[in-house]
Parts: structure tokens; sequence; C-alpha cells
């Protein structure tokens, strides 16, 4: 397929015009020497005309979806596939075969038949294939990337990593919100935590081997509901939504309060009054108490691995914490690594010295900060690739990204069935099954 004007912006089709699709919208028109929107589907009328208005689109540049976007000739170098998670694979099929290159919202898809699919598709067309795993392209992880390669603690022998999802996000996302349900979206782990899954792959730098898991939905769920409280917060009496930390009417209200009409605010709503907000709160998911959901995913898990060479990690995802950045403890055989996405600390065994690098980016590695500058980094990397031809410029490619999602499933597995999930040696593209393990280890 042809490539973009040598000098010229890489052309855009946003399939998905909601949180992510529009972040990554954001940085082209915030770059525009490096990209353009030039064309975007999104059934939802009101964010559909809202996102056609920003980015000054004519009419017939919108599409109501991207079935109909993509019955035209080739609108762009890249489609950006920013649908509902369960919804890639088809269109990434689509675009793929009429040459666009892809950036792809994660998670892949959500079992692995589609992760498949999805990269088989990329390489059958010799399209780019880009997974939005943006925590590989922080400034923070390359920091510490070049920490482990000089050698500074030897050899790593194990990994200790913590998600801290918090309160208010897990009630957003995963109690109210598009990934509540792993039928009608997917597994937390996968939604949430396919980042971290790809983040300890990139650090080990070796593939794992074994996969064990427990977890559990724990709080969110009727039975915790306070006596007398309504199932929606607008309706639940002041003594019990008042001392309720999920309370939706303070969560949302208080954001508008201090100003903020962006994320998470601006998904209840095109209408970021406050008697627009109201209006959502009243008959929207989002005004539901976090203990009469229809939410199934778990609220806590633990993963376990082994990787190549015996070098172990250890995972929790929970959300019963405050916001912050992800922490990360790095044991070698010279020192040791503490990092909380921004500020990293080295103890060296020799000199008993710690050293401490901050990689200056002000944010602490969270969705509200652009994920500590990884979404820019994402788009940076990948339109560079586009705009050189350069496959090698994305961190994120397609047999990295399938590997680390392969673990996901691992470990999703392995909770479910309270076993040892046995990564047998295989070739990514392969078709052999992941083999359980029998007996304890």
């Amino acid at each position: 397929m042809g490539q973009p004007v040598m000098g010229a912006p890489v052309t855009l089709l946003i399939l998905g015009a909601g949180s992510r699709g529009q972040t990554y919208a954001d940085y082209a028109r915030n770059h525009p020497a490096e990209g353009v929107v030039v064309a975007v589907a999104e059934p939802d009328p009101a964010r559909r005309a809202a996102f056609a208005e920003r980015y000054g689109l004519p009419p017939e540049r919108v599409f109501n979806d991207w079935q109909e976007a993509l019955k035209h000739p080739r609108l762009a170098d890249v489609a950006v596939i920013a649908t509902q998670d369960a919804d890639h694979v088809a269109p990434v099929e689509a675009a793929a075969e009429q040459g666009y290159h892809l950036l792809l919202e994660k998670p892949m898809a959500p079992d692995e038949e589609g992760c498949r699919r999805i990269v088989a598709a990329a390489e059958q067309h010799g399209v780019m294939l880009g997974v939005c795993h943006v925590l590989r392209y922080t400034a923070y992880t390359q920091a510490l990337k070049a920490v482990l390669k000089a050698g500074t603690i030897g050899e790593i022998v194990s990994v200790e990593h913590l998600e801290p999802v918090g309160y208010w996000h897990q009630a957003h996302s995963f109690v109210r919100g598009h990934w509540r349900n792993a039928e009608e979206s997917s597994p937390m782990l996968l939604a949430k935590s396919c980042h971290d899954l790809d983040w300890l792959r990139y650090i080990v730098g070796l593939p794992c081997l074994k996969v064990s898991s427990f977890g559990s939905l724990k709080h969110f769920r009727r039975a915790e509901q306070p006596p007398g409280a309504a199932d929606r917060c607008l309706d639940c009496p002041p003594e019990i939504e008042q001392a309720c930390p999920y309370s939706a009417t303070r969560y949302y209200l208080g954001q508008l309060e201090v100003g903020n009409t962006s994320w998470p605010v601006n998904v209840l709503t095109p209408d970021l009054t406050l008697e627009g907000v109201k209006a959502a709160l009243l008959d929207g998911p989002y005004g539901r108490c976090v203990y009469a959901c229809d939410n199934d995913v778990v609220d806590h898990q633990v993963v376990n691995f082994e990787f190549a060479g015996g070098v172990t990690a250890s995972f929790t995802m929970t959300a019963f914490t405050r916001a912050r950045g992800r922490e990360t403890r790095i044991f070698g055989t010279h020192g040791e690594l503490y990092g909380d996405s921004q500020r990293i600390e080295v103890y060296d065994f020799l000199t008993g010295e710690t050293s401490v690098l901050d990689s200056a980016v002000a944010s602490d590695g969270s969705i509200l900060s652009g994920h500590g500058g990884g979404d820019d980094g994402l788009m940076s990397a990948f339109l560079a690739a586009v705009r050189e031809n350069d496959p090698g410029l994305i961190l994120s490619g397609p047999q990295e990204t399938l590997e680390s999602h392969l673990m996901v499933f691992a470990a999703e597995r392995a909770r479910q069935t309270r076993q040892v999930v046995d990564l047998a040696e295989r070739q990514l593209q392969g078709g052999a099954a992941l083999v359980m393990s029998h007996g304890a280890e």
C-alpha cells in the first residue's frame, strides 16, 4: 500500500469516538505536523456530532459506525480502532484488507482466537499494527529499562508489581461502567491489567512459562448493600449516601464543582452542565448504587508468574486503594529497585548506597495523567513508524502483544480452575492449546 507523502502528517480515521478514541485524536490535534484526523465513525449521535465539530470534519467524512466507514475506499493512512473490547476483530480485519495501518486500543480481543485473527490480518495484508500498551512508552518505563540494562542490580531474580486501581476508578469503570461484566466486555484482568502483564513481560524480557492466580468479587455485590440504601444514589437517604465512599452523587457532582468536565465525567453525558450530569445520574448507569449493578468482574486478584531462567513475579490488582501510580519492586543479584511510576530508587549491594532517579513526568502514571506520558509516547512512536515506514519504532507490535495477552488468558484460567497453567513451548502463531498442570508444582 502507499505511504504518507514525505513530510506530510499521517492521516487518521477514528473508529469509536469514546474516551480513548478522543485521546488519540487529541494528540493529532495538538501535533498537527505529525497527524491529522480526517474521518470518524461513532454510533452515539451526540458524541459523533461533537467530535465532528471539534475536528472540523465535513458530513461526508462522518459515519454512524465502522461498517459504514469501511465501505468507502481507504480514507486515511491509519485506522484507530477504539471500539468496545468485544468489537475489535471485525473492524481490524476489514481495515487491514483495505490497507489501513492499525492502531488498536487494548485489549486486542476478549479471547485467544480473536487475538490470533488480529495478528493474522495485519501480517496477511502487510500493514503495521500497534496495540495501545501505553505503559511501555512512558519516560519512567524507559528510564527503568535503562537502569536494568546497565546491570546495576545484576540479574533479575524476582519482581513484585502492584496496580492500585483506586476505589472510585473501580466504581466508575468496573462496577457501573462499560467493563463491569465479563460477558459484555472481558474479565477484569484483561480489561484493566493487560497493561500490567504486558509491562511485566517487557521489563523481565523473558518468556513466561507458568501462571497461578486467585481473586474474586468480594465487595461490590448486593449482599454488601447497607440496609435502607436505594438502588440509585440520588434516591438514597442522605445519612446513608453521605457515609458511602462510592456515592455517585458526591463523586461526579464533586468533579464538576472543581471544574473537571473531562474524564470520567464526560463518559456520563455530552451535556456537562450541572443539570445534564444530574439527569445522567437519575436514569443512566453511572447513577446506580455500586451494590445494585450487574457487575461480575473481580475487585481484587493476585497472579504469580514463572519466567524462563527461574525468574518469578507476583502481580496484585486491587480496587481498595487511593488512586496512585503503579508500584514495583525488582530484586536482583547485585541490588534492589523500587519504582512508583515516576521515581526510581536503586540500592547497590556493593556500595550500600541508594540512588534516586526522577523520570521528570509530573504525573502518577494513571489514566488521568495520560498514563504518565504513555499516551503521547505511543502516538509519537506509532505516527513516526507509519511516516518513516519503520515498524521497529513500535514497542507494542503484534507478536509481543499476543504473547502478553496469552499470559492474561492463562492467568484467568488459573483463577477459575485454581490450578497452575503451563504455557507450553510453542510458536505464538501456532495453535497449541494451553496445557493445564495437574497436581502441585
